[in-house]
């Protein structure tokens, strides 16, 4: 994986590409970051630039020998360890390299992925993941052999977190006496979840989340998304890429235009049309119910930031803007929080299987004399 290939972050991009080129390299680093951020993909980037023949100012090359091997996950200088549970592939003695094929079909597939859709995609079916005591003495033994090929022995550690207590005394007295040559990138969403004295062994590289802007170019580059549809699965997944792309095959209807029929009706007190609206809602489907309140949720809390200071909005396409600048002027502190609770009852109801029309009616005439509380 390049650089290039990682949509934003050019302010961590450049911490690790100075690193390299002033030498600057640590042994063991934390790229830590939540479920659906870029902390893997910035990881697997680092370590193709790290061991790339013939290095850009920017990126690594894309074509050497290294690179092209990298880019496969086949280098032989390069190494994974990740939760693994026995499958009906690999009934016993689950060990990380035994997954091999999977995980690199699994992360060429998308860096993005969280740990349910690995157990998913080995078929651990209601397994839970975890990176046993066993794990630990092939590590040491892997990292025992020098390099093959590269300037460094690459070893990438994902979630660390869930190691077993063996294997996480096993990486200490790694991390406290690393071999030569040998690096280690561990790759964690929960660092509190580690041994304090593994973290305070290791250079931390805190990654944030995905800004909604990001998001958009993201789906719109893997996804042909159209502007409406990215922007609204944007403000829905919060940063986090995995959900982004789970939501690109939910989403059927455009909630901001449903959105801001429903608050018109509801202040004009248009009950017809909001018993007409309620027919449409339930036809949306369950999921799509839920992700088009928890969109509402979202929009709601912008109206109330722009209320207080238009600034704390950092981006909303030019429609959305329009309605959330309007719609603030009837938001106040009397009705903002009884607004904001009945949204989420709304989506509470529909999450456990209430009828959708009637929650939406309910709702509805809530949120009617709510706003004119304003």
């Amino acid at each position: 994986m390049q650089f290039s290939t990682i949509i934003g972050h050019q302010e961590t991009k450049q911490l690790l590409l100075k690193s390299v080129q002033q030498n600057h390299v640590a042994h063991a680093q934390l790229f830590l970051g939540q479920e659906g951020s870029a902390n893997l993909a910035l990881a697997l980037a680092y370590a193709t630039y790290i061991n790339c023949e013939n290095k850009q100012p920017d990126d690594s090359c894309g074509t050497c020998n290294s690179c092209v091997k990298m880019n496969k996950l086949v280098h032989p200088d390069f190494n994974f360890v990740m939760p693994v549970t026995t499958t009906k592939s690999v009934s016993k003695d689950a060990l990380s390299n035994k997954f091999m094929n999977e995980w690199r079909e699994f992360v060429l597939a998308s860096p993005y992925q969280g740990l349910n859709e690995w157990m998913q995609h080995i078929g651990a079916e209601n397994k839970q993941g975890n990176i046993s005591k066993d794990e630990s003495r092939q590590l040491v033994k892997l990292v025992s052999l020098k390099a093959f090929e590269g300037a460094y022995k690459i070893v990438v550690i994902w979630l660390p977190e869930l190691m077993h207590s063996s294997a996480a005394n096993a990486l200490l007295k790694l991390l406290e006496e690393p071999p030569a040559q040998t690096l280690f990138l561990l790759v964690s969403q929960s660092a509190e979840k580690l041994l304090a004295t593994i973290t305070s062994r290791t250079q931390i590289m805190k990654v944030r989340n995905f800004t909604e802007q990001e998001v958009v170019d993201y789906l719109q580059q893997k996804y042909n998304s159209d502007d409406t549809t990215a922007n609204q699965i944007a403000q829905l997944a919060e940063g986090n890429l995995n959900a982004a792309a789970k939501l690109t095959s939910e989403i059927s209807s455009d909630y901001f235009m449903f959105f801001t029929e429903w608050m018109r009706h509801c202040y004009s007190y248009k009950f017809g049309e909001l018993i007409d609206m309620s027919d449409r809602f339930q036809t949306l489907g369950r999921e799509n119910q839920k992700n088009f309140l928890l969109y509402a949720l979202n929009l709601f809390r912008k109206v109330m930031l722009f209320g207080v200071d238009g600034s704390l909005i950092s981006f909303l396409p030019p429609a959305e803007l329009d309605f959330v600048q309007k719609f603030s002027k009837v938001i106040t502190e009397a009705n903002a929080g009884q607004l904001a609770e009945e949204l989420n009852q709304a989506h509470y109801h529909i999450e456990r299987n209430a009828n959708p029309k009637m929650v939406f009616v309910d709702s509805s005439i809530q949120i009617a004399g709510y706003l004119r509380k304003s």
